[in-house]
């Protein structure tokens, strides 16, 4: 699966496990993406699947984003 980033914009009903304003590595996954919900590691490190809307796409430079995948490696 292919990694990416993206920033937490809204958490209701999901207080214990997303913080709003915070960036979430994502897991790319189609059959999720086709029912609108994106593939999370949340606060638990466990991926789950959550609204596509609570979130919005970060667009990081190159180094950024190599810096944060060896982060969450």
């Amino acid at each position: 699966m292919k990694k990416h980033f993206m920033l937490c914009i809204d958490n209701r009903g999901y207080e214990a496990s997303l913080e709003i304003r915070k960036v979430y590595e994502v897991l790319s996954d189609t059959v999720a993406e086709t029912h609108h919900q994106i593939r999370v590691i949340d606060e638990s490190g466990e991926d789950y699947l959550y609204p596509a809307d609570y979130f919005a796409l970060l667009r990081l430079p190159l180094a950024t984003k190599q810096n944060l995948e060896l982060i969450t490696a």
